[in-house]
């Protein structure tokens, strides 16, 4: 590494600079030992009443990506890099790093959620014997690029069986603290150059992401309601911070 390339890491906050860090090298791992070591197997985040499901996961999760989509980590990793040393440098390593954590948290709590109620409502029109083969041979099936012709078990073993992985839900929890501290903000989009500001572009983004989750479009493997989730908590965590300072007569941006 020259000079110039550690002053640019050493000038990024701790934290965000070690989740750039951590994000990149796993990404790696991902793409260079993937089919040497299960990584996606132990680490992404499963459903939890699929076998496969490890309480770790809904931390680990957050810090895997598609390993054959560089895009993938690139835009996330750019959104925590543009607008997570700001919140950084705002609150602190800290208060950044559990404001980070928990709004993936809560990304995968709601994802989950919503698996479950989708679940449940397919098996309701399934025989326990279907049921029974989903859960117990889908994950080879998936893993061979197949799926079932029937759809009730093919929409099923897509959600039992596949796993989720990214750092989005904690992302859109950046993004909707950013659009809150600094709402009028003017951000300049790189798929549409004109300024937008920031509480306009948190909101529309929310919008815009229910839509895409409650169509539920066959083919869209994004999980949109993990996006809400991140979104949806950092709003309630930031409320939580500001009336919690309020009622200890200080202001929310000086800790």
């Amino acid at each position: 590494m020259n000079q110039n390339s550690s002053g640019f890491m050493s000038s990024i906050p701790v934290v965000t600079r070690n989740l750039l860090i951590i994000n990149i090298l796993v990404w790696l791992a991902q793409f260079l030992l993937g089919r040497v070591i299960e990584i996606d197997k132990y680490l992404a985040l499963h459903f939890f009443e699929s076998d496969l499901f490890m309480p770790h996961q809904i931390i680990t999760y957050m810090f895997l990506h598609d390993p054959s989509s560089p895009a993938h980590l690139f835009f996330n990793m750019f959104a925590v890099y543009m607008f997570g040393r700001t919140l950084e440098m705002v609150w602190g390593p800290k208060r950044y790093l559990v404001y980070y954590m928990l709004t993936g948290i809560g990304a995968a709590a709601l994802q989950m959620l919503i698996t479950y109620i989708r679940v449940h409502s397919i098996e309701a029109n399934m025989s326990a014997e279907a049921i029974s083969t989903v859960y117990n041979e889908g994950m080879g099936i998936l893993m061979s690029n197949r799926n079932y012709t029937d759809p009730d078990m093919g929409a099923l073993n897509l959600l039992v069986n596949s796993s989720m992985v990214g750092a989005s839900g904690a992302v859109f929890g950046v993004l909707v603290a950013f659009g809150m501290l600094f709402p009028n903000v003017e951000l300049m989009m790189l798929f549409l150059p004109i300024p937008i500001k920031a509480k306009w572009f948190v909101i529309g983004y929310g919008v815009i992401e229910l839509f895409l989750g409650i169509a539920n479009s066959a083919g869209d493997n994004v999980a949109h309601f993990a996006h809400l989730g991140g979104l949806i908590t950092g709003f309630f965590i930031i409320l939580y911070w500001r009336n919690k300072g309020k009622a200890n007569g200080h202001n929310f941006r000086e800790y």
